[in-house]
């Protein structure tokens, strides 16, 4: 690609840092990164510092990733968590009626808890910006970032919100993985952003399994083997 092709950088790539908590005050930037998967030859980023990552958490599957060195290994430190791979082997409840992202999303949060909570020790015990990312950025990302958002009170629209997000950048996340053509006459962003929106049922949904818990995602960290003092130092390495 060339230097001014726009799909040479990541384009699903956001802080989740400025999130509002229920006690009025804010994420820290600058600690969490979230994105699509970062390819060969891609541009830093213009507009988020610092960067690039200290450390990576890739969620792909390791079908995924094949024998590949991983873009950002001679940068940062690379942690592969296969979401997925711990998710099919899981003991999960569906609703069969339910959106299929949502059993998706259920898949993750009732299969792979324990791959969950590495990620959320992961990103507690970085020296510096951790980047999670899967493929698009959007669905395994979608359930760690609500995590890790809710552990620290931030607000439930504002969860949601960010997930949305990942709306406007689909297109261009698909062309990056090669996924679609290029747009036939009559066909535009628009057009195909309505096709590929995420529902907001589905994060929902782990954002209600997370308030069965007392404390809410706290409570379901806790309840898959997080202490209260790495969730204290979460609290304090992300807002304070």
């Amino acid at each position: 690609m060339s230097t001014t092709d726009p799909l040479d950088a990541l384009v699903n790539l956001r802080d989740l840092g400025g999130q509002p908590t229920g006690d009025g005050v804010a994420t820290q930037a600058g600690v969490v990164y979230r994105s699509d998967a970062p390819h060969a030859g891609d541009r830093d980023p213009v507009d988020l510092s610092p960067w690039p990552p200290k450390v990576v958490v890739d969620l792909r599957d390791s079908v995924e990733t094949g024998d590949e060195e991983h873009p950002l290994a001679a940068v940062a430190t690379v942690h592969s968590v296969p979401l997925l791979e711990e998710a099919r082997n899981g003991d999960v409840e569906l609703d069969e009626a339910a959106h299929e992202l949502t059993a998706l999303y259920q898949s993750i949060v009732q299969g792979a808890p324990k791959k969950l909570v590495e990620v959320f020790r992961i990103v507690l015990d970085a020296d510096g910006p951790v980047l999670i990312h899967c493929a698009a950025g959007k669905d395994r990302t979608g359930v760690v970032s609500a995590m890790l958002l809710s552990a620290v009170g931030v607000r439930r629209d504002a969860i949601v919100a960010d997930y949305v997000r990942t709306d406007r950048n689909m297109l261009r996340v698909l062309q990056r993985l090669d996924a679609v053509p290029a747009l036939p006459p009559g066909v535009d962003e628009e057009m195909v952003r309505e096709l590929l929106s995420t529902p907001t049922e589905a994060i929902e949904s782990v954002l209600n399994t997370f308030a069965e818990h007392e404390g809410g995602a706290r409570g379901w960290l806790r309840a898959h083997g997080a202490s209260n003092e790495e969730l204290d130092r979460w609290q304090t390495k992300f807002t304070d």
